[in-house]
């Protein structure tokens, strides 16, 4: 059967999704494990540092709006930790507001998408920076 996404494999790619709302890590976990990432959660910024060293995604997940430290502020995190400093951090935001996407972007952000995003959006952004670039 053809769905046109077969070029965009992301199978065995590691994700993190980082997001107080228990049902957004439920619901994003489970479509990422159905497209057959590897999945960890985390549901704030700083249980997130941990498990980011510990886990070592491909690419990050990273709610806006989170208590004690925010979006913004665990992507500087990330961005300053040499194990972390390269992952591709993409914000959640309830709101596609050209502010989160600016802020997000001097945080060090690499993208921007509305939650939840529909099953196509993730396998494109997971397979846009995910891939490895082949030195020709």
């Amino acid at each position: 059967m053809s769905n046109g996404t077969e070029e965009m494999d992301i199978s065995g790619v590691k994700i993190a999704v980082v997001d107080d709302a228990k049902t957004i890590r439920m619901m994003m976990s489970h479509t990422l494990r159905n497209m057959g990432c590897e999945v960890e959660c985390a549901e704030d910024g700083y249980k997130a540092l941990g498990m980011l060293r510990r886990f070592k995604p491909d690419l990050i997940f990273l709610d806006i709006t989170m208590p004690e430290l925010d979006g913004y502020q665990t992507c500087s995190l990330i961005r300053n930790a040499e194990d972390t400093r390269d992952t591709p951090v993409v914000m959640l935001s309830s709101s596609d507001g050209i502010f989160d996407i600016a802020k997000g972007q001097a945080r060090g952000a690499t993208a921007h998408v509305t939650k939840i995003p529909p099953e196509g959006v993730l396998r494109e952004i997971i397979f846009k920076y995910t891939q490895r670039q082949v030195a020709a």
